[in-house]
């Protein structure tokens, strides 16, 4: 089995590594959070990287997520039963010569922080995205997937992902303890839909761009690839547009403490950002 297969099929594993915790702030600088992953990873946090310098005062640091995380017990919010978002498939090239680089965008429901504080957080995670990875020979490749934590992630093989497509997904739970699981690639016209039960907690929900972790010789967080910049637009949760805020930023850090992936600040109708790969800044897009 190639490292690039065994990284689809052991996502699940990602989990037991840790959940990564989307947020955290003052309470994580004091060492009170705990650090979960999944695959997504349930986020996990950068340790003594709590707030960042530029751009966003506030935003939290991990070391596999970036993006944006809301929390049920955050003001305003409560239990989340539905989410949609739309995003750009970024272009993969490799970052470093001759490494095997991985990289995923999706939408999900649990495994982050239910609270600005993070000291309530979401150990369920159901989700659905792209994967965007580059071999060690530099050459990229693209799918689609949906996985409920910890069953393995199930990869959409009917789909033909390409860079630039234009994505939407949307989790819904349809009855207690079961979801519909929707992506579609609207650049092709393609789509997939499945139900699936599922015990969720129902305490955060997300949009990400991540490092997932690869189990192996070399078990970790994944390299990160060389990404064009994504676009992530029209956030819903619960039937409405997301009204984003940057104290729900995460920022993608390095072994170092060195941020190397960002999200932009919200666009103008606040349901979408832009994320940056390898930068300390990001502009947001125009709303849409």
């Amino acid at each position: 089995m190639s490292p690039q297969r065994s990284h689809i099929h052991l996502r699940a594993l990602r989990l037991l590594v840790g959940l990564g915790l989307a947020l955290c702030l003052s309470v994580c600088a004091a060492g009170n959070a705990q650090a979960f992953n999944a695959h997504g990873q349930l986020l996990r946090l950068a340790p003594g990287r709590v707030m960042s310098a530029l751009p966003a005062v506030n935003a939290s640091q991990s070391s596999n997520w970036f993006g944006y995380n809301q929390g049920a017990l955050e003001p305003g919010q409560t239990l989340f039963h539905s989410i949609t978002g739309s995003w750009t498939v970024p272009k993969a090239s490799q970052h470093k010569s001759h490494e095997a680089e991985y990289s995923s965008d999706w939408i999900g429901i649990g495994g982050g922080c239910e609270n600005t504080s993070c000291s309530v957080t979401d150990s369920s995670l159901i989700q659905a995205g792209t994967e965007q990875d580059v071999g060690g020979g530099g050459r990229p490749s693209y799918s689609a997937w949906w996985e409920v934590i910890p069953s393995p992630s199930v990869p959409i093989s009917g789909m033909k992902v390409r860079p630039g497509d234009h994505m939407h997904a949307v989790i819904d739970q349809v009855s207690p303890g079961v979801w519909k699981i929707s992506i579609k690639d609207l650049t092709r016209h393609e789509s997939y839909s499945t139900t699936a039960p599922y015990s969720s907690t129902e305490g955060s929900a997300e949009w990400i761009e991540e490092t997932p972790l690869v189990l192996g010789g070399n078990s970790g967080f994944a390299p990160l690839p060389s990404l064009s910049k994504g676009h992530f637009d029209h956030g819903t949760a619960n039937g409405h547009a997301v009204k984003l805020n940057r104290s729900q930023e995460i920022e993608l850090t390095s072994s170092n403490g060195k941020v190397v992936g960002i999200p932009s600040g919200p666009d103008s109708d606040r349901d979408g950002f832009a994320a940056c790969a390898w930068a300390t800044s990001c502009r947001a897009p125009a709303s849409s």
